[in-house]
């Protein structure tokens, strides 16, 4: 998915314009990657996170364990 097709969507889920949902955008990857020139990582609760590499950024997904059918968390 390219960034107009991440931002066209975001502005119809979010009811704003696509130059905003564009802008919004462009705000949450300069942020990641102002996070990353730093050396730390950016986290994203229940996707994931970016953190840096030697070679570069590297995303992982860590997704939460599943509970087996019928049972509850406690």
């Amino acid at each position: 998915m390219r960034k107009p097709e991440i931002a066209k969507r975001l502005a119809r889920q979010s009811g704003v314009s696509n130059a905003e949902a564009a802008d919004q955008l462009d705000r949450v990857v300069n942020q990641i990657l102002a996070k990353l020139r730093k050396g730390k990582t950016a986290q994203f609760p229940g996707l994931g996170q970016f953190s840096p590499g030697p070679k570069g950024a590297a995303y992982q997904f860590k997704p939460k364990k599943e509970q087996p059918s019928g049972q509850r968390r406690k």
